[in-house]
């Protein structure tokens, strides 16, 4: 992974840029292993399914397009697909795009100050490289 600034996120066919400073982390989804201890002092693996995330971004909003609006919206699944998530997809400074289906998560709070607006993308299953 090449660090740097985030390019661009992309929530339901809409472009947010993301603040430079940004420092956003990625988990890809899948599983998390779990060893638990048996009373002879072997062990066993308990794999749990988790989806993917992406939390810590900090988006540009602008109101004249409605951008927190927009967010909110999505956060509520207002007219989300059957399956209650939408696409989405962020492009990193190494220029690799990662895609998924997920919502929004975290309070939708946006800065007067910045034109910024911080919040994580979650969702089912895992990234997909594009």
């Amino acid at each position: 992974m090449s660090g740097g600034s985030i390019e661009a996120v992309e929530i339901r066919g809409r472009g947010f840029a993301v603040a430079a400073d940004a420092d956003a982390t990625r988990k890809f989804g899948g599983f998390e292993n779990e060893v638990q201890m048996n009373g002879d002092g072997t062990g066993r693996v308990v794999k749990t399914r988790v989806g993917w995330a992406i939390t810590g971004l900090t988006l540009a909003i602008d109101d004249v397009r409605g951008d927190q609006e927009f967010l909110q919206d999505i956060a509520d699944g207002k007219d989300a697909d059957p399956d209650g998530f939408y696409s989405m997809s962020v492009t990193f400074a190494s220029g690799a795009t990662y895609s998924g289906r997920g919502i929004v998560t975290d309070a939708v709070e946006g800065s007067s100050q910045n034109s910024t607006l911080g919040c994580s993308l979650m969702g089912p299953g895992k990234l997909t490289k594009q």
